[in-house]
């Protein structure tokens, strides 16, 4: 995406008010309390089985219908193309990693932010813990990065 689609009026508008809808939606599904995922992650609740099997459904009614009837984004005017990562080493470790922290926290990064917004505020230390593992992520894939340049191994 070009910084020439974000000057749509309406790219930014629709991006809050979608954020707001799947906040709502966690909040609803009580999928921002992790009390109850937590119940869900040991077997003993699966009301949230419903909830990510409706998700899943309604998801793919919406990528399959909408292909159908468009064939570029609307705001952005890009073609709908499928963008396959393929499987690594750094797909699993980070899927690991995500899974870990979900099962230990009770909550993804997505459920977290709407957590806040239904009064969990302790949810705090967990967004902490996210925003200092994205930063250790990011300054050691930037030091990797630079070991590895061209610039780096001729000095």
């Amino acid at each position: 995406m070009t910084a020439d689609h974000e000057q749509h009026p309406l790219f930014m508008p629709l991006i809050f008010v979608g954020g707001l809808l799947f906040g709502f939606g966690l909040g609803f599904s009580h999928m921002a309390q992790p009390e109850v995922v937590l119940s869900f992650l040991q077997f003993e609740d699966f009301g949230l089985l419903f909830v990510m099997f409706g998700a899943a459904i309604v998801t793919g009614i919406t990528f399959f219908g909408i292909k159908q009837l468009r064939t570029t984004a609307p705001l952005t005017g890009d073609i709908y193309t499928r963008r396959l990562k393929s499987l690594d080493k750094n797909v699993v470790i980070g899927g690991g990693i995500f899974g870990v922290g979900w099962g230990l926290s009770g909550i993804c990064p997505g459920a977290a932010y709407a957590s806040l917004g239904i009064g969990n505020y302790a949810i705090l230390w967990g967004i902490l813990g996210m925003f200092i593992g994205a930063y250790v992520q990011g300054f050691w894939r930037s030091t990797r990065a630079e070991q590895r340049s061209p610039a780096a191994t001729a000095d």
